[in-house]
């Protein structure tokens, strides 16, 4: 197990994903100085279950992404932006004292080796994100705003689980369903989480279109 600096927020962060942060607190402050004080700056970014990102006292939840900073800025006042990229999926084995930050004693949580996604899955889960981006853009051009961006699906990761993250990070899922896709014990699982939840997206902006 690893003592591990934590970054509590309200929004989940998959692997490989980017994460720009605006650091104020005096804690984070800290820690910031802390992590770039050490050969691998970095620290978990673990998704709130009940309260406030804001002052501390709130419940989280015990699966998180390490994320590596990469680069950041003092822009004064004691205030930095941070840029972040999601690294390997943690779990907490058990949550320190706030003092004078957040912090967690964590490990690796790998997905299984052996659990693996078939290219023809990966086909038919574009051609579902896919047509979700048009179901989307329909709907944007219905209320009169600009439709999105077509998903990227070039450059994906060889592994199964690292491509499954890359694509969930492209589907307009609410938080709860990033952390189930986060929280799927491997490959094969995380690909049913995320089939669920496109079809839920699906589901509600086709009732919004009628």
């Amino acid at each position: 197990m690893t003592v591990l600096p934590m970054f509590p927020l309200g929004s989940v962060l998959l692997p490989g994903e980017s994460l720009p942060l605006h650091i104020f607190e005096l804690r984070y402050q800290e820690l910031l100085r802390d992590c770039l004080a050490t050969t691998d700056p970095s620290f978990g970014v673990v998704l709130i279950a009940r309260g406030h990102e804001a002052g501390g006292g709130d419940i989280r939840h015990d699966v998180a992404t390490r994320a590596h900073i990469v680069a950041h800025r003092d822009i004064g006042d004691g205030r930095f932006l941070v840029e972040c990229v999601g690294g390997e999926r943690i779990r907490v084995d058990a949550w320190l004292e706030d003092d004078p930050y957040p912090r967690a004693d964590v490990r690796p949580w790998p997905d299984h080796p052996e659990d693996s996604v078939a290219e023809p899955e990966f086909s038919e889960l574009r051609d579902q994100i896919t047509a979700l981006y048009q179901l989307i853009g329909k709907l944007a051009e219905a209320e009169g705003s600009i439709p999105p961006d077509p998903p990227e699906f070039s450059d994906l990761p060889a592994g199964s689980g690292e491509r499954l993250f890359t694509l969930a990070a492209q589907v307009p899922m609410g938080q709860s369903d990033r952390q189930d896709v986060l929280e799927a014990l491997g490959a094969s699982d995380r690909l049913q989480v995320l089939t669920d939840a496109i079809e839920s997206v699906s589901d509600i902006v086709r009732f919004r279109l009628q």
